[in-house]
């Protein structure tokens, strides 16, 4: 797995570096801001982005636009961004996008070793990630969509994992249920969010922008 950097506190950076490297990944560049981020990601074409929200120049949030960009034109880079604080509005931007290869993880996770390899390691391979503290400050928040109101307790929680990227089985484990209750509660889901099947959209992704958004 060949990574892209982008953080402009020099500690980080180099824990960030011994971290992934321990991994096995290969850090084939970095950057101390957003522009150079796009130019090293556009060079180098990663398998995946590792980028603080929070970069020079504007030090607001441009490490998470730099990171919109490089998806947008270079769709199979996976991007991972960290963030100090848990802000709603930069993971809904995120998800909008796609959400296939992303994450956004708070800063704090990168203590514990083995959860933070796991996390970049289901990014690199095309899931989608989001921080349990950041999805449950999105279910605690009023929802402006009624339908996801209607949903039953269990099936709400089943789609906050379902917002963090857990598959059905891990799902399962989390809630000590059974794989196939589990598919059940998802099928609801979709059902009472009037989520079709067709060829062309993802239920489960339409599930979780459209949880993530409201």
């Amino acid at each position: 797995m060949r990574v892209v950097i982008g953080e402009d506190q020099a500690l980080m950076l180099e824990g960030l570096k011994l971290l992934l490297e321990r991994d096995g990944a290969e850090v084939v560049g970095s950057a101390q801001d957003a522009p150079e981020l796009i130019r090293k990601a556009n060079a180098h074409r990663p398998d995946l982005v590792v980028t603080d929200i929070r970069m020079p120049p504007g030090h607001a949030d441009d490490g998470l636009q730099a990171a919109l960009r490089i998806r947008a034109e270079q769709p199979g880079i996976a991007v991972l961004v960290l963030s100090q604080h848990v802000q709603r509005a930069y993971a809904t931007e995120l998800v909008e996008q796609g959400t296939v290869g992303v994450g956004y993880l708070l800063k704090q996770r990168v203590a514990n070793f083995a959860s933070f390899s796991a996390d970049v390691r289901r990014v690199a391979a095309g899931e989608c990630v989001l921080d349990p503290e950041v999805v449950a400050t999105m279910m605690s928040r009023p929802r402006r969509d009624a339908t996801l109101e209607s949903l039953t307790p269990r099936q709400r929680e089943v789609l906050a994992l379902m917002a963090e990227g857990r598959s059905n089985g891990a799902i399962a484990e989390r809630l000590t249920l059974t794989t196939k209750a589990v598919v059940r509660h998802v099928s609801h889901i979709y059902d009472t969010l009037g989520l079709e099947p067709t060829g062309e959209d993802h239920r489960r992704v339409l599930a979780v922008v459209r949880y993530l958004s409201s």
